[in-house]
């Protein structure tokens, strides 16, 4: 993989420290959310999923960037104003985005995942950023027309929020990262999360993924653990599997095979025990999360608000 660590013991990717790669992810997203604001607000046209801008950030400063610690680097931004557009959708605004991402350091998280990304959470745990391979980024610029009518159609969607994507060429790398919804708060404990496709085939967690502190199982511990299921009322049930639906119709109109949904379970009363209160008492959460900036920002949010609105299943054959 890309990851690496240095001999001071930093986390490195593409020969890049973290540290340094932070920084240029900052800088970037500072000028390419600052510089579009200066551009007048328009329909989004086909012509602009295809637009990508780029601007050099020598050490030394420039008329147009700050002066900075790091080596030279290049920062690109795929689709800006696709992008905006999708933020809005999403309900953040262009100063909260920035102010998210850019006014605190942010957070390296340790667990890669199998892929070998490296991943950073702001410090308001609104985004999470991944670093992606050339492969998927360019998969993701091909899919941005389609994910553009979907969201039109289907704003409620339960697949990835994607609020931008960015290229950072550093030592003659390109090292590409989207900013992305994070949906698993810090501030909040998952006793369980679950990864699950639909099938049983080699769907049991390893052994190594179990040895984790926060371990991720799949459909057959699922089915094990949870034999019963989990209830939700019929409101709350019906909205769920419409969007699970219309979700599993997009992803096949891409052509896209390998999907999953995650499920996270966090235990009220598993909680409380673990903070010494009786079950069932009223218990403010001093560490309760600060009042989110996206709209829907977790995925049940989401589907809450498709409940409260009455939705129902429609398929085609109906």
């Amino acid at each position: 993989g890309h990851r690496g660590v240095d001999s001071t013991g930093e986390t490195t990717y593409k020969k890049t420290t973290s540290s340094a790669l932070k920084g240029a992810i900052q800088l970037g997203i500072t000028h390419t959310v600052g510089s579009l604001s200066t551009k007048p607000e328009r329909d989004v046209l086909m012509q602009d999923f295809y637009v990508v801008e780029s601007i050099f950030f020598p050490s030394e400063g420039s008329n147009l960037t700050p002066a900075h610690h790091y080596n030279d680097f290049r920062f690109k931004t795929y689709a800006p104003v696709a992008f905006r557009y999708f933020r809005e959708l999403f309900g953040i605004r262009p100063d909260d985005y920035l102010y998210s991402l850019c006014s605190e350091p942010l957070i390296e998280l340790s667990n890669s995942g199998a892929s070998g990304s490296l991943f950073y959470v702001s410090s308001d745990d609104e985004f999470i950023i991944k670093t992606v391979q050339h492969k998927e980024a360019e998969f993701l610029q091909k899919l941005l027309p389609g994910y553009y009518m979907n969201l039109n159609q289907n704003p409620r969607t339960l697949l990835p929020k994607f609020y931008g994507l960015y290229c950072v060429q550093a030592g003659g790398k390109n090292i590409r990262i989207v900013v992305m919804n994070n949906l698993l708060p810090r501030s909040v404990k998952m006793h369980l999360k679950y990864d699950l496709k639909g099938s049983t085939y080699k769907r049991r967690a390893s052994q190594k993924e179990r040895d984790k502190v926060f371990p991720t199982y799949k459909d057959l511990d699922f089915m094990q653990d949870i034999p019963d299921g989990l209830f939700l009322d019929s409101d709350m049930y019906n909205a769920l599997c419409k969007t699970l639906q219309r979700d599993c119709l997009v992803l096949q109109s891409f052509k896209i095979m390998d999907y999953s949904l995650l499920v996270a379970i966090h235990n009220m009363d598993l909680a409380q025990r673990e903070q010494g209160v009786p079950t069932g008492t009223a218990h403010a959460d001093t560490r309760r999360p600060a009042p989110q900036k996206a709209l829907y920002s977790t995925a049940m949010e989401s589907i809450q608000g498709e409940a409260r609105r009455g939705g129902t299943i429609e398929t085609d054959d109906q």
